[in-house]
C-alpha cells in the first residue's frame, strides 16, 4: 500500500501536468494580441489590404470632385446629382473584398456631402424595398414610405483592380504593383464624365534579404 504522501505527491505532478497543458494550447506556445489602431498604416504581406481601400477611396473621390460632372449638373438641375457606387471587378490573383473598397468610396462622398449616395440594386436595394413593403402593412398611414419616393441614380461609378506582380530569380524580393480605375457614368446618356486612375506600387523583400 503507498503511503499518504507517496498519493499527495502523485495528485500534486498529475494538477501540475494539466495545468502546462492547457496553457501551453497542445505544445503550440502562448498567444499574445495587441489591440492597435484601426486606421493606422500596416502592411505585413505587400497585398491590398484596408489601407490600400482606404487612401486610394479618399484620393479618388477627392480626384472626381474636381472634375466639372458635379457642379455641371447642380448648377443646371438645382439639385445634388444622385450616385450610386456600383460593381469594382476584381482582376488581381488574390481575393479582394471589393465590397469593402465600395463602402469606403461611399463613405467618402457623403463625407463630402456634393452628392447623394442611393443602394445599389442587389442586397441593399432588395433590403429598403423589403422594409419598405414591410411599412405598407404594419406602419401608420402617415409615416410609411411609398416605393415611388426612392431616388433615380443620375449617375453610376464603376471600376476595375488589376495587379501586376514581379518576382526575382531567387524567389525573395517581389515588385507588386496595384492599379485602381473608376470611371462616372451619366445614367441617361451613357457619357463618361470622369476617369481616374491610381497605382500603387510596393516593394516586398524577405526579412534580412534587403539589398
Amino acid at each position: 500500500m503507498k503511503s499518504p504522501t507517496t498519493i499527495v505527491l502523485a495528485l500534486a505532478l498529475t494538477a501540475s501536468f494539466s495545468l502546462t497543458g492547457c496553457n501551453g494550447g497542445g505544445g503550440g506556445g502562448s498567444v499574445n494580441v495587441d489591440r492597435i489602431d484601426p486606421d493606422s498604416v500596416t502592411d505585413l504581406s505587400g497585398r491590398w489590404n484596408d489601407t490600400d481601400a482606404r487612401l486610394v477611396a479618399q484620393k479618388m473621390v477627392k480626384e472626381s470632385l474636381e472634375w466639372p460632372w458635379y457642379r455641371s449638373f447642380r448648377d443646371e438641375h438645382g439639385r445634388k446629382p444622385v450616385l450610386i457606387v456600383g460593381p469594382i471587378a476584381n482582376m488581381t490573383r488574390d481575393y479582394i473584398d471589393t465590397a469593402f473598397f465600395t463602402k469606403e468610396i461611399e463613405r467618402e462622398f457623403i463625407r463630402g456631402g456634393e452628392v447623394r449616395i442611393v443602394a445599389m440594386r442587389g442586397r441593399e436595394h432588395d433590403a429598403v424595398v423589403s422594409e419598405i413593403l414591410a411599412q405598407q402593412e404594419f406602419a401608420s398611414p402617415e409615416t410609411a414610405k411609398r416605393l415611388g419616393q426612392a431616388l433615380g441614380g443620375d449617375f453610376v461609378l464603376i471600376g476595375r483592380l488589376g495587379s501586376i506582380i514581379q518576382t526575382s530569380e531567387d524567389g525573395k524580393r517581389k515588385i507588386r504593383f496595384f492599379q485602381t480605375d473608376l470611371e462616372v457614368i451619366n445614367v441617361e446618356t451613357t457619357e463618361k464624365v470622369w476617369i481616374g486612375t491610381k497605382k500603387i506600387k510596393k516593394d516586398v523583400v524577405r526579412r534580412g534579404h534587403k539589398p
